[in-house]
């Protein structure tokens, strides 16, 4: 079943279109990476699929229920922004945000303790939220978006602010979640966190989808003419091959860039005549290659 589906959405703001015509869905018990540049429309997207506010046309559902009917309890939100109250001590904001969660009162003690300690704060219980960290108010807001346990996590931006321990941290936390069935959405810059985590991506600018899929066939269906080989012998002649743009060493490899449509079954073919080859891969590109490659930079602001 479909965790969430979004059917032709679109959002405008005066002359702005922020998301135009956006279909996506997101399979239960899968991490679902949300990803573009500043100004693609993926805040204002997590803000209609939570019901902050409502798309000019299409429509959103989670686990089936439309806006209007569905089941707060089974979704939670953790927002770029920090929204806590500064004043109260932390347990206690964990309390209350357990008791508005619907959490069996009898529970939110036990919930309250059990997630400070899983995200490291349990010595700043009876702190005030003023007092933190920026990365340690992200990890408490973290824990008041997990307090109710629900089936759908949409995290916006969840690594902003953390070093890369605390990192480590979430994305294990992110992982276990997972395997207890648990479907996770998070938007993020942090493209290799992202590549790490995500089983699909959905990758968005100017508020139409660039592109949409499983991480693997996106990364296959991407690869670069991009070859990394280990070869002995005399490679200087490899520059000078038709197939070949440039030749650069790294360590004892060396990272050959084949022209566009060139086969590097061909280049192999080439390197077996003329020098022992130990390791010849064909590289397939980061996440971060591929943003940039059909995205590239920008400086706006998200929307």
């Amino acid at each position: 079943m479909e965790a969430l589906l979004l059917e032709s959405v679109s959002k405008s703001f005066g002359r702005l279109k922020a998301v135009d015509n956006l279909c996506a869905c997101v399979q239960e018990g899968t991490i679902y990476g949300f990803l573009g540049p500043n100004g693609a429309g993926k805040t204002t997207t997590i803000r209609m699929i939570m019901d902050i506010i409502r798309p000019d046309s299409g429509s959103i559902s989670i686990f089936g229920d439309g806006a209007g009917k569905r089941n707060r309890s089974r979704t939670s939100y953790m927002p770029e922004e920090r929204g806590l109250y500064p004043k109260m001590k932390l347990k206690n904001v964990l309390k209350y945000f357990g008791s508005i969660k619907n959490v069996p009162s009898r529970e939110i003690p036990v919930r309250t303790m059990q997630w400070l300690e899983r995200v490291g704060l349990s010595e700043k219980a009876d702190k005030k939220v003023e007092e933190l960290s920026r990365g340690m108010h992200q990890k408490l807001q973290f824990a008041v978006a997990a307090i109710n346990e629900p089936d759908l996590f949409i995290l916006d931006e969840p690594f902003a602010g953390l070093d890369p321990i605390n990192q480590e941290l979430f994305k294990d936390i992110i992982l276990q979640l997972k395997e207890q069935g648990k479907t996770i959405i998070f938007s993020t810059h942090v493209m290799h966190e992202a590549e790490k985590l995500c089983d699909y991506i959905l990758l968005i600018n100017k508020g139409k989808i660039v592109i949409d899929g499983p991480l693997e066939q996106i990364k296959s269906e991407n690869i670069t003419g991009a070859v990394t080989a280990r070869l002995e012998g005399d490679t200087g002649f490899i520059e000078t091959l038709p197939i070949v743009t440039s030749v650069e060493k790294d360590g004892h490899n060396l990272d050959i860039v084949l022209k566009d449509n060139a086969d590097p079954q061909q280049l192999l073919s080439e390197l077996m005549g003329r020098v022992k080859v130990l390791s010849f891969e064909i590289k397939q590109p980061s996440l971060h290659e591929i943003f940039i490659k059909l995205v590239g930079d920008s400086d706006e602001h998200d929307s």
